[in-house]
C-alpha cells in the first residue's frame, strides 16, 4: 500500500493545484489496486472534501467568490448528488462509468488547458434554468461514482466563457466540496461501508498534506495553465488504463 499512499499524495498535489479535489483518479486508483468496489466513494469523497478545504479558504479569503455564478448549479447537484450516492452499482457498471467519466473529464482539461490563465476576455452568462439542470446533472453522476464534479464543472465554464479562471477555480472547489457533502451522505445510506472504510483512515491523512502542498504550488510556484495540462494528462492516463482492463 505504499506505492498507492504515494500515488495519492501525488494526486491530492496536483489537482489541488488546480482547485480540484482529484476524486476521479483516486476511483481508479482504487481500482488498480483491487480494494472492495463499494467504498470507493466513500475513499474518494472523503479525500475530495479535504483536499478542497484549504482551497476554498484560500480562495474565499481572496475574495474569489461569486455566488451568483455558484448558487445554481449547487441548487440543482446537492439533491441529485445524494440520490446518486443512494444508488447500488454493480462493479461491472461501475467500472464502465467511471471510465466514461474521466475519459470525458480529462479530454475536457486537456481542450481547455489553455483557458487557464487571467486574460481578460468577454464573458457570457447562462440561464438559472440551464444551471440548475447543468448541475443536476453533473450531481447524479457525482454521486453514483463518488467525485465531486467539479472536473466537470470547470471546463464547462471555461468552454462558456462564464468569468475569470481565479472565480471559475473558486466555484468549482466549492463546488466540489459541497457536492461530495451531498454524495457522501447518499452513500453512507449504504450498509457495510464504515469497517471496511476504517482500513484506509491513513489515505485520508496523506491527501491532507498533499492538498496542502498543491494549494500552495498554486498560489506561489507554478501557473494554473501548466498544473491543468499535467493534471489532463494523468486523468487520460489512467481512464486508458481501466478501458484496457475492461475491454
Amino acid at each position: 500500500m505504499i506505492l498507492l499512499s504515494i500515488l495519492f499524495f501525488v494526486t491530492a498535489v496536483l489537482y489541488s493545484s488546480v482547485g480540484f479535489g482529484g476524486g476521479s483518479t483516486y476511483l481508479a486508483l482504487l481500482l488498480i489496486w483491487e480494494i472492495p468496489y463499494f467504498i470507493f466513494p466513500i475513499i474518494a469523497l472523503s479525500c475530495n472534501i479535504i483536499v478542497v478545504s484549504g482551497n476554498c479558504f484560500n480562495y474565499i479569503r481572496a475574495g474569489n467568490l461569486k455566488l451568483n455564478i455558484l448558487i445554481p448549479y449547487l441548487v440543482g447537484s446537492i439533491p441529485l448528488a445524494f440520490i446518486g450516492g443512494t444508488l447500488p452499482v454493480e462493479k461491472t457498471i461501475f467500472e464502465i462509468i467511471l471510465f466514461l467519466v474521466l475519459l470525458i473529464a480529462g479530454s475536457l482539461l486537456l481542450i481547455n488547458f489553455k483557458s487557464y490563465n487571467d486574460l481578460d476576455s468577454n464573458y457570457k452568462k447562462i440561464s438559472y434554468l440551464n444551471s440548475i439542470l447543468i448541475g443536476g446533472a453533473i450531481g447524479f453522476i457525482s454521486g453514483i461514482v463518488g467525485i465531486g464534479g467539479g472536473i466537470f464543472l470547470s471546463p464547462f465554464l471555461f468552454l462558456i466563457k462564464a468569468c475569470k479562471p481565479k472565480f471559475i477555480a473558486t466555484t468549482a472547489s466549492l463546488f466540489i466540496l459541497i457536492n461530495s457533502v451531498s454524495a457522501i451522505a447518499g452513500q453512507l445510506t449504504k450498509n457495510e461501508v464504515f469497517a471496511e472504510v476504517s482500513k484506509y483512515w491513513y489515505l485520508l491523512i496523506i491527501v491532507f498534506i498533499g492538498g496542502q502542498i498543491g494549494n500552495f504550488l498554486n498560489l506561489r510556484i507554478f501557473s494554473s495553465r501548466i498544473l491543468a495540462l499535467v493534471t489532463a494528462s494523468l486523468v487520460l492516463f489512467v481512464a486508458f488504463r481501466i478501458g484496457f482492463r475492461i475491454f
